[in-house]
C-alpha cells in the first residue's frame, strides 16, 4: 500500500507537522508514503521520507491548470493507492486534478478546522460542496468538526468520520528557556499570529490576570501577519516588561515544558495539537471552549475550560490553574493519562491505516 500525502507548503504548522508525524508512523507500520507540497516555503518539515515539490502557483491558485497537471503527473509516476489531502488548498488541487486529468485513486480529505466559520457566501458553499462530492472520505480532527461539516454538507454523512490529531511520545525538557526569569511565574501561548488565535484578547486577559499576580509573565511563541500589530498593542498597554514576543522557535516544547501554564483563548479551532502536547508534558491548560477542545479538555478533570469571549473568567482561571495544590496535581495527572490512552500518534496512525485498508481491499 502507498499513500500520497498532499500538504500546503513546508512549514511547521499543525496540519503539516501532524501529516509528517502520521506519515512516519505509517512507514513504521509497513506502508509506503510520499509527501507532496503545493507551494514553496522556507520551513523544513519533520519527515525523512520522499518529498516532492508540485511547484503550484499560489498567486493563481483558483485557476492553476499547470499546478493541477503537475500534481496529476506526480500521481501517475508515484502510483499511490490513495491520495490524502490535508487541509487548506489541498482539497481543491486534489479534486480538480483528479477531474481534469482522470486519475482513479480515491481522495481522502483531512478536515482540521470548523469549516462553516470560513465559508460565508453562497458561492463559497456551493463551490466547496462540489469539491466534497468528489472525495471518498472526510476525516475530521474532532467530532465537533465532523458535526459542523455534515451540517453544512449533509451529503457527507456517510463519508465522514472522526480521527483526532495526536502527538509524539515526549519527555519533559531539560533545557529551561526562561533564563533570567526563573523566579517569575511564566505562562506560554503557542500559535501563529492570525485572527483565529485571538492575540488581542489574550493581551486583555493577561493584563487582568497580572493585576492579581504582578509576578506573571506571558511568552508568546510564533510568527505571522499580525505579529507587528500585536507588538504595537503591547507597547500601548505598557506591558512590555511582562509580555515577551519570542517569534518562531524550533523548541516550543521547551517553553511548554517549563511553563506554569499554557493559555489558548482561540476563537476558532479544530483540535489544537499544542493542548495535547502540554498535557503530555504535564503542563496545565486554560482554553476557550471552541471547536473540539471540549472533547479533550474538561473542567476539574483535565484542565480549565472557559466559554468563548468570557475574558474575566479566563483571567481568574489562569491564576486558579497556577495554584500549587492536590487538585491541580490530579488534573495534570488525568490529562497526562488521557494522552497516553487516546492521543499518541502511534495509535492514531493505526486508525488511519484501518481506513486506508478498507479502500485498498
Amino acid at each position: 500500500m502507498k499513500i500520497l500525502q498532499i500538504i500546503q507548503r513546508p512549514q511547521l504548522r499543525g496540519a503539516e507537522v501532524f501529516t509528517c508525524q502520521l506519515s512516519t508512523h505509517l512507514i513504521d507500520q509497513g506502508i509506503e508514503v510520499v509527501i507532496v507540497f503545493l507551494f514553496a516555503g522556507k520551513g523544513k518539515i519533520p519527515f525523512n521520507g520522499k518529498i516532492i515539490n508540485a511547484n503550484a502557483n499560489e498567486r493563481n491558485k483558483l485557476f492553476d491548470y499547470s499546478g493541477w497537471k503537475k500534481l496529476s503527473q506526480i500521481i501517475k509516476e508515484e502510483a499511490p493507492s490513495i491520495v490524502q489531502a490535508n487541509a487548506a488548498d489541498t482539497l481543491k488541487y486534489a479534486v480538480l486534478s483528479k477531474l481534469i486529468f482522470k486519475w482513479d485513486q480515491p481522495v481522502i480529505f483531512r478536515n482540521a478546522s470548523i469549516v462553516s466559520l470560513y465559508l460565508r457566501s453562497v458561492l463559497q458553499k456551493s463551490y466547496n460542496s462540489f469539491l466534497y462530492k468528489h472525495v471518498s472520505k472526510v476525516i475530521s480532527v474532532s467530532e465537533q468538526s465532523r458535526q459542523d461539516i455534515i451540517k453544512l454538507f449533509p451529503h457527507l454523512v456517510d463519508k465522514s468520520l472522526t480521527i483526532p490529531i495526536g502527538v509524539e511520545e515526549v519527555a519533559t525538557s531539560e533545557i529551561n528557556p526562561f533564563i533570567g526569569f526563573e523566579n517569575k511565574t511564566n505562562i506560554v501561548h503557542v500559535g501563529g499570529f492570525t485572527f483565529e488565535k485571538n492575540h488581542k484578547g489574550l493581551l486583555r486577559i493577561f493584563s487582568k490576570a497580572a493585576k492579581d499576580n504582578p509576578n506573571l509573565h506571558l511568552w508568546m511563541i510564533g510568527d505571522g501577519p499580525l505579529k507587528k500589530e500585536i507588538e504595537e498593542i503591547v507597547s500601548e498597554m505598557q506591558i512590555r516588561d511582562q509580555v515577551h514576543l519570542v517569534g518562531f522557535v524550533g523548541n516550543a516544547q521547551d517553553y511548554i515544558s517549563f511553563a506554569e501554564c499554557l493559555v489558548l483563548p482561540s476563537i476558532i479551532e479544530g483540535l489544537p495539537a499544542v493542548i495535547i502536547e502540554a498535557m503530555a508534558l504535564r503542563t496545565p491548560v486554560v482554553a476557550y471552549n471552541v471547536g473540539g477542545i471540549k472533547e479533550i479538555l474538561s473542567n476539574d478533570k483535565t484542565g480549565w475550560l472557559i466559554e468563548k469571549d468570557d475574558e474575566e473568567s479566563f483571567s481568574v482561571m489562569i491564576n486558579e490553574a497556577l495554584k500549587s495544590n492536590p487538585a491541580r496535581k490530579q488534573i495534570i495527572d488525568r490529562a497526562f493519562e488521557e494522552v497516553q490512552l487516546n492521543y499518541l500518534n502511534s495509535k492514531i496512525a493505526a486508525k488511519f491505516q484501518s481506513v486506508y485498508k478498507s479502500y485498498v481491499s
